[in-house]
């Protein structure tokens, strides 16, 4: 985890739920607190990147990294990985982030993270997190859940992972959609031990 003083090393995965927006988000106020930032897309991640903010990646990680640097902050560190890169530092105990967030994490994704599965980058480093007793966030955005959603949430929660609906409030009153992105990126930045001066605290 990251404390007072040193940027975290942070692993965001990205799959194919709606929200893009979120992890877009998340990746802008990472960087700006100089995170050492591992980033890797579902390919159905990248469609809906594509559709929910008009921005087309590139299949190159290094590629993909120069886009989407050009629209976040010029700080910290951006390094992609393809999801089946087996060789990432995403998927070894041995070098692991201090975190991973699954922003937004998709019905598929909850499900094989809870059965142990690693058919593919995001999901193996999940599983090392888990293996490694390290801090995993997941952030579903799915409405309605099933039963089968709910069922998978309990199973994670009870082994110490972070469950974070992305669910804005409106007691802050917002009046940007940045702002209501930032109420649940604020949150995943708590849980990472991370500091932040943008957003209302309660009772704040």
């Amino acid at each position: 985890m990251a404390d007072s003083g040193r940027p975290g090393r942070i692993g965001v995965a990205v799959t194919g739920a709606s929200g893009a927006p979120y992890a877009q988000r998340l990746l802008h106020h990472l960087l700006a607190a100089h995170c050492d930032v591992a980033l890797v897309f579902s390919a159905a991640a990248r469609i809906v990147w594509r559709e929910e903010l008009g921005q087309v990646l590139p299949t190159d990680v290094e590629e993909m990294a120069t886009v989407l640097r050009a629209a976040l902050p010029d700080t910290g560190t951006l390094r992609c990985y393809d999801e089946r890169d087996w060789f990432s530092p995403l998927a070894s105990g041995s070098h692991a982030p201090d975190a991973l967030v699954i922003c937004p994490c998709s019905g598929g994704t909850l499900a094989a993270v809870a059965q142990g599965l690693s058919n593919n980058l995001s999901e193996r480093a999940a599983d090392v997190m888990l293996k490694e007793g390290r801090k995993l966030v997941l952030v579903p955005r799915e409405s309605p859940v099933s039963a089968i959603h709910l069922e998978n949430m309990l199973k994670l929660a009870r082994l110490g992972v972070c469950i974070l609906p992305a669910s804005p409030g409106f007691y802050t009153r917002p009046q940007s959609i940045d702002e209501l992105l930032d109420f649940v990126v604020a949150r995943i930045l708590d849980q990472l031990g991370l500091g932040r001066d943008f957003g209302p605290q309660w009772g704040l």
